[in-house]
């Protein structure tokens, strides 16, 4: 398979994508694709839902509200359990997004769209890259956590000493600035340390059932013999998917603000009319604005998923068609070698 550079990438990525996704087009398939991509690539839809919070006494908060407020024995045991449920079920679903990780990565190689092949196929593999990718994530949250708490004890120390009712402005902006640089190096450490880990790493494991050590080593040496080219990869593989995110969201702007504007408009009317409604007439009011309000979850959901399934599926096509050219077993999945010339018969 031919090299690229990180730029000569982006091109073939593209192509690649719209063959995959849209070449035949299938609208069903499509969003299966689109889902699994945003799934595993990190795109999610974000709704905020705000509550309004009314007291005979205003907005303001009462500082005895709480007052001789205990929790029991058995309350807190069963908030414990809680949140060690809720942790397991998460760890169990960060598995299940690992081996979907390796099914679309088997997708996206062999150029077909069935899931199951590869979420059979690569269950070692995807259980060796979890086990990882847990272990970064408890050393990373360590290493956040130690490098907060001098910035929480500076913050509190410093609301502590401030006079009542002044607020340390030159205190607060020498406090904020060095965390602000503390919390970009973090953020950008992560981004570096999980595209190695899935740009990288994660071929190794799958094409050759290595490792961990042997795919640090093997993705090492290639970064090595490349520094600048990885580091432009790098810079583009982060760079390029927020501005494409930023021009589908420009040029649909206009739609999708008609679209949610109408059914934001409706749902103020519904809520205004529900001040003076009684009886069946407030039932039937509630229940056309949940309605309305689970119509505008499924449209905002549908249109998340529909705009970030090529973005997410561009991103792993560029990895696979970067990486490609620099690692032979991936290269030769992407464009099989052209099968051997015949030889011609001998003559008598």
């Amino acid at each position: 398979m031919k090299v690229f550079s990180a730029s000569q990438a982006v091109s073939p990525a593209i192509e690649r994508t719209k063959n995959y996704l849209f070449r035949p087009f299938a609208w069903g398939t499509y969003l299966k694709l689109s889902v699994v991509a945003c799934i595993t690539e990190g795109f999610s839809a974000r709704f905020n839902y705000s509550t309004n919070q009314h007291s005979s006494s205003g907005s303001g908060y009462s500082p005895g509200a709480f007052t001789g407020f205990h929790l029991s024995n058995e309350i807190i045991a069963l908030i414990v359990l809680a949140a060690l449920v809720a942790i397991a079920i998460g760890i169990f679903i960060f598995y299940l997004v690992t081996r979907l990780r390796f099914a679309f990565f088997h997708c996206l190689a062999h150029q077909t769209k069935e899931i199951r092949p590869g979420w059979r196929l690569y269950r070692a593999q995807a259980t060796r890259f979890f086990k990882l990718n847990l272990i970064v994530a408890v050393v990373f949250i360590v290493v956040v956590a130690l490098a907060a708490l001098p910035f929480v004890f500076g913050f509190i120390d410093l609301f502590r000493a401030a006079e009542p009712g002044k607020f340390p402005v030159g205190g607060f902006i020498l406090l904020f600035l060095p965390a602000l640089a503390v919390i970009l190096v973090v953020v950008l450490l992560c981004c570096v340390v999980d595209l190695i880990l899935r740009d990288l790493m994660l071929p190794h494991m799958a094409l050759e059932n290595a490792s961990v050590r042997e795919a640090w080593l093997a993705a090492c040496a290639r970064i090595k013999a490349e520094k600048g080219a990885f580091l432009f990869y790098a810079f583009l593989r982060l760079v390029l998917p927020a501005l494409a995110g930023l021009g589908l969201f420009m040029a649909l702007f206009i739609p999708l603000l008609v679209i949610f504007g109408i059914l934001a408009i409706s749902e103020i009317g519904f809520n205004a009319a529900l001040a003076n409604a009684t009886g069946m007439t407030r039932i039937f009011l509630i229940a056309l604005e949940a309605i309305v309000g689970l119509f505008t979850f499924v449209i905002g959901l549908f249109v998340a998923i529909s705009l970030g399934g090529p973005i997410a599926t561009w991103i792993r096509n560029y990895a696979l068609i970067f990486y490609g050219g620099r690692y032979q077993a991936l290269g030769e999945i992407l464009v099989p070698p052209a099968p051997p010339i015949p030889s011609a018969p001998e003559v008598a």
